[in-house]
């Protein structure tokens, strides 16, 4: 249930139509090889029947996707400002559901069928059953696929509440320095041996600073803020300053801000990091 309720990165125009055509081919391929309904008895040509209807679930998929525009941004301003899954599963079923109607009737022109109510719920109860299948598909793989190539826009960030947030990292050697910085301006620390090394902008240019500390320290004075999170046995991240991310449930490379270090998320991290996409 929780996977129902994270986010979900409303498609392009140009994902769209790539999920467009691949409705079509789909309905296409069911009629053309499996030739359901009655379609195996039909004697002109199968072939040219099965583009005509997979020609108009392209139409209607394309249709549906400017009726769903003005509704995902209505969605996007009230509420809390976010598609989620959920509504993407119920969005690509009503789809499903509205391409059968249109199907059906194109489906009662070609075969001189009579449109009959019950007529019309069979076939679109094998429709939804279908429909079921391919939305389960085509939501998981999608929302998979966002998140392997645009983690950093599923990820809730505090940017804006931790404006005026300035964080202290203490050295522990008895010459050292503590460094003082605003958590906004914190993209990475990596464990080095008996030291960090925190990477961090200011003046709009990266900088690193060593501490002689522990990451286990370091955790624990940054403990107070959910964005800091531990990627890597050796790598700690500020979430907010997540750039790209490009990986699979194997792990992921993040970059934050400008930096040109790739920090690592290893396997055991992924879950964790998952969970902060609300």
């Amino acid at each position: 249930m929780s996977f129902l309720t994270r986010k979900y990165p409303f498609p392009k125009d140009s994902r769209r139509l790539r999920d467009c055509a691949l409705y079509s081919a789909i309905v296409f391929l069911i009629l053309f090889l499996l030739q359901p309904f009655g379609f195996s008895n039909y004697s002109g040509n199968k072939f040219l029947v099965s583009l005509l209807f997979g020609a108009v679930t392209l139409a209607c998929c394309y249709l549906y996707g400017f009726v769903m525009k003005p509704i995902y941004r209505h969605s996007m301003v009230s509420d809390d400002g976010t598609w989620r899954v959920w509504q993407e599963v119920l969005a690509v079923l009503v789809m499903v559901l509205f391409i059968g109607i249109v199907n059906f009737f194109v489906f009662s022109y070609v075969f001189h069928w009579p449109f009959t109510p019950v007529l019309c719920l069979v076939f679109l109860y094998w429709t939804l059953i279908i429909g079921i299948v391919v939305t389960v598909f085509s939501v998981a793989l999608n929302y998979h696929r966002y998140l392997r190539g645009q983690l950093e826009t599923l990820l809730d960030k505090t940017t804006e509440e931790q404006a005026d947030v300035v964080v202290t990292l203490r050295d522990t050697s008895v010459r050292g320095d503590n460094l003082q910085l605003p958590i906004n301006d914190l993209l990475y620390i990596e464990a080095q041996k008996n030291n960090v090394s925190v990477c961090f902008m200011k003046d709009g240019k990266v900088q690193t600073a060593d501490l002689h500390t522990t990451l286990t320290a370091v955790l624990d004075d940054l403990q107070p803020y959910g964005n800091i999170f531990q990627c890597h046995r050796s790598f700690v991240v500020n979430l907010n300053n997540i750039t790209s991310a490009q990986g699979n449930s194997n792990g992921y490379r993040l970059k934050l801000g400008t930096c040109s270090t790739e920090v690592p998320v290893s396997r055991t991290y992924v879950p964790k990091l998952r969970s902060f996409i609300a």
